[in-house]
């Protein structure tokens, strides 16, 4: 059964917790066994351990029979489906200078997979590398890969502090180099992905241990990367002081790391330590978050309760996530407001924000108060301009606004979309607004307003902020907009920030062009690392009153990646924006500044078409440009330390926004 639910919307991977198994011919048995302690899968190895190809050779004709766990009849499909993952043999060293042993490790390996694929297992978990060279196992797994059905394949590899004066030219043994020092995981991993082409099948199994972590900034890195499962060994609990078996702080945070990654997690080993006896089931948690359910018949339930405990822990899924849940690293392609009409189920996603609006009419009613006193309140009628009025919401912000502040107000409603003008005007009739409100089907640009503007307000921010042209659309309305009128928003600056993206990476990448390389996308961030705080690109204000109109821009920034992060490589940057509306009113999703519970905007996505690998200790020279022509605007960036990429999207060749 899973583990603790929590709560409506709870979809997560991370909550089936498996079990890993040695060899054992009754797959029956062992199945029922683990499913009646409370796991949902289980892992373990599909062939007898003592096999070797190179004894037991045979003629042909022979009738040799390979020692694997059982027929595929002992479970039904469903069950090896659903409830099993694949343990390929751990002897197997496909770079061993041993011949014997490394065409052996080769022949088994490929009888394993075929054998796994044939029982239509979900996933099969490599070896570890045995150490930093590891051509040949590469090879052969990326050979695997090119004819592999749908099944994953996850690269067993421990997560162990390196030492980061590592020497590649020692010699090699079971992930650790001569001297007893240890390869950086992340390094090996790196490695391997990198010689089977970043294939999408090819996933990873982390071995966690009772010795110390690395650093917050080094683990970091593994929550971009195609994470699947944890191993969690049982030596690598602690005891808390009723006798149970728990983890220490760094191990916790790391558990809900995973938890929130979809990270699923598979306990390993034997019980450590006798529980205290007990005369029935309990379950319970201490204030450090040691949680304990003692059943004596099975030895690994207290781990697995423990590790329950730790998953309840989190609590349920806020509105907002529960929300954006199917929008998780899924990517779509920005608006072209000036070009295509919004459809009405966009307009209403939009307007369910309600903290938005909730700042826009926070931004009026104090620029209301601030642009007429209280002794002219019932005299003065400021003129506002929602320029981009959709189906009228900042219309009623502004409304009520005017309603709190005490002040009267004359509202232009300016509509270039036909067929939200049609709502709009149903919206004042129903709201009997006629006198207040006057509907303008128009585009902004093009609009000769009868009179000049107080206010003019606008919702045209994108992700990137200028992304949707709201430099162009506000310049062009400035024209109506009196000497010292005020807009809202005043002023917005875009940022960016590095990331590991491994999936994004392999989405784009599946359209096998370089197009799509060259587009930046709106993404609900999350299987993601963030390398380094962002940095401000470009900078709009309204009204816009430097004597240089232009809107081309050109930002080069030098990013710094913390210093125990160790290597990794970077797979494009996600863009924000973040925005001031009237003084001190602002909105934004820059992760340093966010405004909470706001889901209007997800982040933007510029991808690379070749990650970067970044060298620990390295900077990232990055350059990027916004560019105008006489029909269309459109970015431009590339990366030039510490290795030149190609300068991404040129003339807006792939991606560009129409005017």
């Amino acid at each position: 059964m899973p583990l603790v639910q929590r709560g409506p919307g709870d979809k997560s991977d991370s909550r089936y917790c498996g079990v890993e198994s040695g060899f054992e011919d009754d797959v029956a048995h062992l199945l029922a066994s683990n499913l009646s302690a409370g796991f949902d899968f289980m892992v373990f190895p599909l062939i007898e351990p003592n096999y070797r190809p190179s004894l037991h050779k045979v003629d042909h004709g022979g009738d040799f029979v390979l020692p694997v766990s059982g027929s595929d009849l002992i479970l039904s499909p469903s069950q090896w489906s659903s409830h099993v993952v694949g343990k390929i043999s751990s002897w197997i060293d496909l770079d061993s200078v041993d011949e014997v042993l490394r065409l052996d490790s080769e022949i088994t390996l490929k009888q394993e997979i075929a054998w796994a694929s044939h029982l239509s297992l979900q996933a099969c978990i490599l070896p570890s590398p045995r150490g930093a060279h590891c051509g040949n196992y590469a090879r052969c797994i990326n050979q695997i890969l090119q004819g592999l059905n749908n099944m994953q394949l996850w690269l067993r590899i421990p997560l162990e502090k390196s030492d980061p004066d590592v020497d590649d030219n020692t010699s090699e043994n079971s992930g650790h180099l001569g001297g007893g020092r240890v390869i950086d995981a992340w390094e090996m991993w790196n490695t391997f992905r990198l010689l089977c082409e970043h294939h999408c099948q090819l996933s990873l199994a982390l071995d966690i241990f009772r010795s110390s972590l690395p650093s917050a900034n080094s683990l970091g890195r593994w929550f971009g990367e195609p994470v699947r499962a944890a191993i969690v060994h049982t030596n690598s609990f602690l005891t808390n002081a009723k006798g149970f078996p728990c983890l220490s702080k760094p191990h916790q945070k790391l558990m809900t790391g995973f938890f929130n990654h979809s990270v699923q997690i598979i306990l390993s080993g034997k019980l450590q330590r006798k529980v205290p006896p007990v005369s029935s089931e309990h379950l319970g948690a201490d204030h450090d978050g040691n949680c304990f359910e003692v059943m004596p018949s099975d030895p690994l339930r207290p781990y697995l309760n423990y590790i329950g405990c730790l998953y309840q822990k989190m609590g349920p899924l806020p509105e907002q996530e529960r929300f954006e849940l199917n929008y998780r690293d899924f990517l779509q392609s920005p608006l072209q407001p000036l070009m295509d009409n919004l459809e009405a189920q966009t307009y209403e996603t939009f307007e369910k924000d309600t903290v938005k609006y909730s700042q826009y009419q926070r931004a009026v009613h104090k620029a209301l108060l601030d642009r007429i006193p209280d002794e002219k309140a019932s005299s003065v009628i400021t003129v506002l301009m929602v320029v981009g009025a959709g189906r009228g919401p900042l219309v009623r912000a502004s409304l009520q606004a005017a309603e709190e502040t005490g002040r009267k107000l004359k509202v232009y409603a300016v509509e270039k979309n036909p067929n939200a003008v049609v709502t709009l005007h149903s919206l004042i009739k129903i709201e009997g607004w006629e006198n207040l409100v006057t509907v303008v089907s128009s585009d902004m640009r093009c609009w000769d307003a009868p009179e000049k503007a107080d206010i003019l307000v606008s919702e045209l921010l994108g992700s990137f902020g200028d992304n949707e042209l709201s430099p162009e659309c506000l310049d062009g309305a400035q024209r109506f907009l009196k000497p010292d009128g005020i807009s809202i928003p005043s002023s917005y600056t875009s940022f960016i920030q590095p990331v590991t993206a491994s999936r994004l990476y392999n989405d784009v990448r599946s359209h096998k062009d370089m197009q799509h390389f060259e587009t930046a996308y709106v993404v609900k961030l999350h299987r993601v690392a963030r390398l380094a705080p962002s940095q401000p690109v470009f900078t709009f204000v309204h009204p816009n009153n430097s004597t240089e109109k232009g809107n081309q821009r050109y930002k080069k920034m030098l990013f710094e990646i913390p210093s125990d992060t160790g290597s990794t490589l970077v797979h494009g940057f996600a863009g924000y924006f973040d925005a001031t509306l009237y003084k001190d009113v602002h909105l934004g999703i820059e992760p340093s500044t966010a405004t909470p519970n706001m889901f209007s905007w997800f982040a933007i996505f510029f991808p690379l078409r070749s990650p970067i690998y970044l060298p620990s200790g390295s900077p990232l020279g990055v350059h990027f440009w916004r560019c105008c022509g006489a029909t269309k605007v459109w970015y431009e960036w590339c990366i030039t330390a510490p290795t030149p990429s190609p300068i991404h999207n040129s003339n807006g060749r792939s991606y560009w926004v129409g005017l």
